[in-house]
Order: C-alpha cells, then structure tokens, then sequence
C-alpha cells in the first residue's frame, strides 16, 4: 500500500525559506499540501514554488525578539493558526575561532541558538490553544555531533540547538512536538563557496558512505515527515539526514588488506 501524506489545511512557516535548504523544505511542505509561510530578511531571487502553488513571503529578521513576536500574532491574524515549524535560519562563514574573534562568534550563536529559541517561543503561543497542537522541527547539523574546526560557534551552537529540542519536547508535551533534522552536507546554489567547482563536490561527496551530498528536496521530505500524523508518537528525537554520515579518516590511512578477517 503506497504512503502518502497530506498537510492540505496545515500552515507552516519556514525560517530562511527562501532559498538553500529552507527553500527546498518550503517546496516539500508545498506539495504535500500545506499552506507555506517562508521568511527572511530579504525575499529571495525568485519565488518558491512546487505543485504548481507558491509560498508566502514575509520579511524577518529571526534575531529581532520584538519583530518575532509581531510576525506570529500577525501571522495567527491571517490564518487562524499554525501548525508547522521549521527553524532552518542559520549558518556560518568558515573561519578559525582565534582569528574570528568572540564578537563574531557571539553573533553566530545567536543566529544559529538564540534565534530559534525566541521563534520557537512565539510559535509555541500559538500553537498550545490549538486542539491538534503542532510541530516544530529543528534543522541541526552534523557540525554539532562532531568536531568543528573552522565553524566552532556553529558547531557549539548546533549542539545546543539539539539540547534545546530535547527539552522542549518535554516540557511542551503533549501539545507541541519538537524533533531535530540533523543534516549532513547539501548541494545547494552556494555549495560552491564551501566545496568548490564540480570536482570539489565530487570528490567531497565520495567521502560520504552513500557517494554524494545531499539535495534541498531530501531535507524536506524527513521534515514534511515529522511534521505529519506518520509522526505523531515521535518526539524528541533526531532524525539524521546525512547519507551515512562520514566515512572515517583512519580507514584511509591505516594499511590494511581490506580482503583480510578482521576477527
């Protein structure tokens, strides 16, 4: 029996929707049906659109409490409701903490902490009178189960951004449920800047167990999943996005006949 998962009637807002991997979420949620809310400091280049319907676009700077707090009561104003959250708003340059300096480092853990602290908190206000509740995801980072050198503040950041879901999954319960979408490395349109040319993102990608990075749509759908009544006794949880993860470096180093018994 095939699965499907309809959110027609749902409205969800995107974080940082408008282009990358939250505008591949915002196309997910648009065609399983939802009503899509993405936003941004500024509008993207082109609209989101899937399924032949296209996303809202509002503007919001998600470090700006006040401005937070004045999206979500408008946005329950317009629509009655909100039943989905995806905190995608985030990110970093590369850069080694030392030659960076702390006020940077403060500013990417508000971006990528704080932020969706506070708009997870206005989100929250609306979605506890609701009788089904709602859904926040998450959108982590395998920068934050590992070591991150270059983006150390991302990576500390997203950790606890991970803690924070957790959390919030209990003290919430049974209203709202909060997950994690842990992401491993996505292509994306400026994937280029991290990775390099097509080479680089080959040969990035061959580091990967599953051979290659992760596309926008991918993160999507584990986020119109958690979003859907498929979901509805998960919470809590972090669900990895991430090809496998990471091939370890020493099976590259080490010398060892690969035909060989390791017992």
């Amino acid at each position: 029996m095939a699965v499907t998962i309809d959110l027609s009637g749902r409205v969800a807002v995107v974080t940082g929707g408008t282009r990358g991997v939250g505008a591949g979420i915002a196309r997910s949620l648009l065609t399983a049906g939802a009503e899509v809310v993405v936003c941004a400091r500024r509008p993207g280049e082109r609209p989101v659109e899937a399924a032949g319907r296209t996303a809202r676009f509002l503007p919001l700077d998600v470090r700006d409490a006040d401005a937070v707090g004045a999206f979500f009561e408008g946005l329950r104003g317009s629509y009655g409701r909100l039943d989905v959250l995806v905190n995608n708003a985030g990110g970093s340059r590369f850069g080694l903490l030392a030659d960076s300096g702390p006020r940077h480092a403060a500013r990417v853990v508000e971006l990528n902490l704080i932020a969706p602290l506070t708009v997870s908190l206005a989100a929250y206000e609306v979605m506890r009178h609701q009788e089904r509740g709602g859904s926040i995801v998450m959108i982590g980072s395998v920068s934050g189960t590992r070591p991150s050198p270059g983006t150390a503040a991302y990576g500390a950041a997203k950790a606890g951004l991970a803690n924070l879901a957790h959390s919030l999954a209990v003290e919430w319960a049974p209203a709202v449920r909060v997950n994690t979408v842990v992401l491993g490395m996505v292509r994306t349109e400026l994937s280029h800047l991290h990775y390099g040319d097509e080479v680089g993102l080959a040969a990035v990608g061959r580091t990967i167990p599953l051979g290659r990075l992760g596309e926008p749509d991918e993160a999507g759908d584990a986020c119109v999943f958690l979003a859907s009544d498929l979901a509805a006794y998960i919470s809590g949880a972090a669900l990895c996005v991430h090809g496998g993860g990471e091939r370890p470096a020493f099976l590259d180093a080490a010398n060892v006949n690969e035909q060989e018994d390791p017992r």
